[in-house]
């Protein structure tokens, strides 16, 4: 899940406009009322705001599916290893064959590569064929009556009833991701408003069943969160044995020259004149990327560090790299292990976020900190002995 920093805006304004109602919990009927009342306060007409939210029910089962992304647990190889397979490397290239003027155009306006659309476009929904089935105002509802992202989700509930008035939503038919998102490369509802595309010309934009669509609205979105035109995203290295591992992951930035003169090497093509931070997912033992600024662009898509990184990964791979070279990491620590360490971390001072055993952003740089300080190799990936050591 995401939170767009073009909805803060929104959400600001909603928190401001809201605060008169219960943002969250209570009375599911009751908590409904208290939306419909705000719409109304927005200047929606009492039959419109009826209309639309006379359906609308709660969802245990998006819920169950908030509470169940243990997928994100996994390590980066076991997570690419899945995600990634040769039929939807042939299916990409195919579809960058028949939509070689939507791709062209895109990069033309939006300066997005095709490679990184593409992976999109397979992860969200394997190239359209499986969009999600959970009505899409139920799920928004529930998720902002939920006490754990009120902030994210009420906003979108009003701008889903926005694209109603416009004769873009269904309450009853409108279908898609367990968190609300829509079409070919699931957007929510304010996505949908701030960079809806009519890629086809048809004079409507309809990202479920258009891709020409939803390639251009995503490619206009990425430009939005800050997509530099013309730059690689992440590049395949080879490291030396000796490196400063401590200098490895997204903290620390410096000129791709600079890693060349401390021994990194790239496994195709040249360097880009541009600063990277050296990434490890698994480790100085695993496969090592360079990642550029275009990486943390991902991160506005979806917050996974291990979804991002194979995302971006596969991008290259659609794009023509070749298999990363899987090394031989050491092993990491099963999800019980992981809370553990998490734990122990914060009871060091670190901040690590949830303690939920996934090796996120904040997890790394704790861990980082702790293996510099017990003389350990500073590589960022969590093992046994590091978890014995603390």
């Amino acid at each position: 899940m995401r939170l767009l920093p073009a909805l803060a805006a929104l959400v600001l304004s909603a928190a401001t406009a809201s605060s008169a109602y219960a943002q969250c919990g209570g009375s599911f009927s009751s908590f409904v009322s208290g939306l419909k009342q705000e719409a109304r306060a927005k200047g929606y007409d009492k039959s419109t705001v009826d209309r639309f939210f006379a359906s609308a029910r709660q969802d245990p089962k998006t819920l169950k599916a908030d509470r169940s992304q243990g997928v994100f647990q996994m390590p980066f190889l076991d997570f690419s290893q899945r995600l990634i397979s040769q039929n939807r490397i042939d299916v990409g290239r195919k579809k960058s064959k028949q939509y070689d003027a939507t791709f062209d155009r895109i990069e033309r306006q939006y300066g997005v590569s095709r490679g990184v659309l593409l992976a999109f476009w397979a992860f969200e929904t394997d190239y359209g064929a499986f969009q999600g089935d959970f009505n899409t105002l139920n799920s928004l509802v529930t998720l902002a009556h939920d006490c754990r992202r009120p902030e994210l989700f009420r906003p979108q509930v009003f701008a889903a009833l926005e694209l109603y008035t416009r004769g873009d939503f269904s309450p009853t038919k409108t279908t898609g991701a367990w968190a609300g998102e829509i079409g070919m490369v699931q957007m929510l509802p304010a996505d949908i408003i701030e960079n809806g595309v009519d890629g086809d010309g048809d004079g409507k934009v309809r990202l479920k069943t258009s891709a020409q669509d939803a390639l251009m609205s995503g490619g206009k979105m990425l430009s939005h969160l800050g997509w530099r035109t013309g730059e690689p995203w992440l590049q395949e290295v080879t490291v030396p044995r000796d490196l400063d591992w401590s200098k490895s992951g997204l903290d620390t930035t410096l000129p791709a020259q600079q890693w060349a003169k401390m021994g990194v090497k790239p496994r195709e093509g040249q360097f880009a004149n541009l600063p990277a931070s050296l990434l490890l997912p698994q480790g100085r033992k695993g496969p090592a990327f360079l990642a550029y600024p275009n990486y943390s662009v991902y991160f506005e898509w979806n917050k996974s560090f291990v979804y991002v990184t194979t995302a971006a990964y596969f991008a290259t791979r659609l794009e023509g790299a070749t298999r990363y070279d899987a090394g031989d990491p050491d092993p990491g620590l099963t999800g019980t292990q992981m809370k553990a360490l998490q734990k122990k971390l914060k009871a060091r001072g670190h901040d690590v976020g949830k303690v939920d055993g996934i090796l996120g952003k904040l997890t790394r740089r704790a861990v980082q900190a702790e293996q510099k300080r017990l003389g350990l190799p500073a590589d960022a990936w969590p093992t046994a002995a590091l978890l014995n050591a603390l």
